[in-house]
């Protein structure tokens, strides 16, 4: 029984070296080989034994509690007896040592997981703030793109603008001298008008006066 709690103190005591301590791949190697006995009756089965070692735990203190009182009523303790509480002691504190060994890997696995699950959360965090960087940046690229091109427009625009109140004023002026040249086109239709009637007129006269000169030569 000593033996045995000795090689299980001594592999607990490597476990936890090997949890406490990073060399090489074991680390990994020893969590993931708790993570699988914490999975389906693993738990339950190291409960048991925990349970059953608490209970040899305090067998063993029981004897020697008795052993004690026995040589305390006594007055010395029979080579038997200080054998027999040496034993009883030095496998109480072997037990009493794995227990607390199991119970300090448990809780460094347990601390160890968080921790790794913490990592990757912040790994996943960085990349997230890295692509977001990215974005932003291409963004800003965008909106300076944007606002360049914006510039562009409205110099353009405003090019159009000027070149519309240029060939708005020009249009205007050519308005003006249509209604210059129509005016000057009526002026003219009148004038023209005016000497038709005055040709009709000199015509008539003329006839009038053939007419007479016929009538003085008759």
């Amino acid at each position: 029984m000593i033996q045995l709690l000795f090689l299980v103190l001594f592999a607990e005591g490597a476990l936890a070296f090997l949890l406490l301590v990073k060399i090489g791949p074991f680390r990994e190697l020893v969590i993931k080989s708790l993570d699988q006995l914490k999975m389906g009756k693993g738990p339950a089965t190291v409960k048991t034994i925990a349970g059953t070692m608490f209970v040899i735990l305090l067998s063993s203190l029981t004897s020697i509690v008795k052993i004690q009182n026995k040589g305390a009523k006594l007055g010395t303790m029979s080579p038997m007896d200080q054998v027999l509480w040496r034993t009883h002691l030095l496998e109480a504190s072997l037990i009493g040592f794995t227990l607390f060994l199991g119970f300090i890997i448990d809780r460094t696995h347990h601390y160890l997981t968080k921790l790794i699950q913490f990592k990757d959360g912040v790994e996943s965090s960085k990349e997230e703030v890295i692509s977001l960087q990215k974005e932003k940046m291409q963004l800003k690229e965008e909106e300076e793109t944007t606002s360049k091109e914006m510039k562009q427009l409205k110099d353009e625009l405003l090019s159009l603008s000027e070149k519309l109140k240029k060939l708005k004023f020009e249009c205007e002026e050519k308005d003006k001298k249509l209604e210059t040249a129509e005016a000057h086109v009526l002026s003219l239709q009148k004038q023209s008008a005016d000497l038709l009637l005055e040709y009709d007129r000199l015509l008539e006269d003329n006839q009038n006066l053939q007419n007479q000169a016929q009538g003085y030569k008759s």
